[in-house]
């Protein structure tokens, strides 16, 4: 049998005095056992090999794990900076016409969505001129349509926040920018004893902003700002 050229001795001791180096290099690591395989033939099975295969294969999967855990308390982060700006911005106004305003504005652009509406249920029958010039921004509904709503089409158990994809031919809550929506959080909101149920809703044009699998609590927490400050208001 032919011997193979001896390794270069400065190399030899190179590995020898650090061979963590060759430990660390997973291709060289690769290399050195497809080399052992062939050297024991096709009849013997490399357990040993097979072992390491199988936790390279559960490092990778760690990895993974570990870089989506990552991205995800970022994603989180940066919610939480955003919610915390809209509660924030919630105390400025002087005004309720002012307050009610920011939804079409500042709340909107900080929360980065792209229609936010607040709905309110009431029994009157007849229009208040005040709130036609919140038109934008508020949506007038009958007694038990915030209920209907936040159940969805398929009439789905009550949730108080709602992660869905919409139907722009749908009836929406949105307007003339209801087209253009394609998905939204429908958050319920209480405004108190003796007042009927509300809800704010908010708009994104991506299908993929809000959807079923995503946390609430940010959300929920912004709504019970809302909701206090509303009462304040409504006092």
């Amino acid at each position: 049998m032919a011997q193979s050229a001896p390794i270069d001795e400065p190399l030899r001791e190179k590995i020898i005095s650090r061979p963590e180096v060759i430990l660390e290099d997973r291709d060289l690591m690769r290399a050195l056992i497809a080399a052992n395989e062939r050297a024991m033939g096709a009849n013997i099975v490399d357990l040993r090999g097979i072992a390491m295969e199988r936790l390279e294969a559960r490092l990778d999967r760690l990895e993974d794990t570990h870089r989506s855990v990552i991205a995800a308390a970022y994603e989180n982060l940066a919610g939480t900076h955003q919610v915390q700006r809209a509660v924030l911005r919630l105390l400025d106004p002087q005004r309720f016409e002012d307050f009610l305003a920011l939804l079409g504005t500042d709340l909107a652009e900080i929360l980065r969505v792209d229609a936010m509406r607040l709905v309110l249920e009431t029994r009157q029958t007849r229009a208040d001129p005040a709130l036609s010039r919140l038109g934008g921004v508020l949506c007038i509904a009958e007694p038990g349509f915030v209920g209907a709503y936040l159940r969805g089409p398929r009439n789905g158990p009550m949730r108080p926040v709602a992660l869905r994809r919409t139907d722009p031919s749908a009836d929406g809550v949105y307007g003339d920018t209801g087209a253009r929506i394609r998905s939204e959080a429908a958050i319920g909101l209480d405004l108190g004893a003796g007042r009927l149920p509300a809800m704010l809703v908010m708009g994104s044009e991506d299908p993929h902003h809000f959807k079923p699998t995503q946390g609430t609590d940010l959300l929920a927490f912004f709504a019970g700002a809302f909701e206090r400050a509303m009462r304040r208001w409504l006092a």
